[in-house]
Formats: structure tokens, sequence, C-alpha cells
């Protein structure tokens, strides 16, 4: 085999090992419910994740967009096998764009009992005030009389 070959065979494997958060299994992505609060200083997300724990949630924010993502690992009994459930067990994702209100670098976020709790604090606004306009004198060479002899 080339180089060439064995080299694109590597890039190849490398390109098809997933990423550490990218899942193997394949499992429902659930939209999770949300609540939205607002108030003069700030806006309130509150998710419902069931099984998603603080190390198992991803937050992420780009260009607007803030995106939650939250990982939920089934449980194992190995003593028994599971007859019937009611309750289906799955990733969530939602997305949500953001306005130029909210002060992106102060947003905070917790998550307990599987409800996830985003804290947006919204933008002091900006304080009016105002400009002072100042006149400048301005002088102007002004040509001089000339005196004429009669």
């Amino acid at each position: 085999m080339s180089e060439e070959r064995k080299e694109m065979d590597v890039q190849k494997q490398e390109a098809d090992t997933p990423d550490q958060g990218e899942r193997t299994r394949p499992t429902p992505v659930y939209i999770p419910r949300a609540d939205i609060f607002e108030t003069e200083k700030q806006v309130t997300i509150i998710a419902d994740m069931p099984g998603v724990s603080e190390s198992s949630v991803d937050i992420t924010l780009e260009k607007n967009t803030l995106t939650i993502r939250g990982f939920v690992e089934p449980e194992n009994h190995p003593d028994y096998t599971l007859s019937y459930a009611e309750y289906g067990i799955g990733d969530y994702e939602r997305s949500f764009v953001l306005s130029n209100e909210i002060a992106q670098d102060r947003i905070e976020a917790s998550v307990r009992n599987g409800v996830l709790r985003l804290v947006l604090p919204k933008q002091e606004e900006a304080k009016t005030r105002k400009i002072q306009v100042k006149t400048e004198q301005v002088k102007l060479d002004q040509p001089q009389k000339s005196k004429s002899k009669a």
C-alpha cells in the first residue's frame, strides 16, 4: 500500500471516530419543555430535563443562539428486565435566539432534580447624556483696503 493511501486511511479513521461529546448509541432526542419569566433586570428560563445532572448538561452560546443539551444514561438493572414503560429515556436539546438586550457574558446556569435554570441578565441601559456643543471662533483673513490717491 502506498504511503499516500495509508495516510488517507488514517485520516478516514480519525474522521469516523466520534468526538468525546458525541453519542454512539441510538437514542431519542426530546425538546425540553420550558417556562420563560421576565423582569426588568433579567430573563429566567426553566427547562424540565428529567435524568440530567450538572455533569451531563452542555450549554453553548454562539452568534446570539443559546443551545442547551442534556445527556441521560439509561439505568441498567441486571436482575430484571423492563416489561412496560410510560416514560421514554432520551437526551434533550433546545435552542433559543437571544436579543442584544441580554448581557451574554453574565449568563448563569444551575441544575437541580432534573430542572435546568438559566438566568439571563439584561444589559444596563445606556444612560442618556447631554452633549455640549461648543462654538469656535473662526478668524477669516480680511482683504486689506488699498488706499488710492486721487
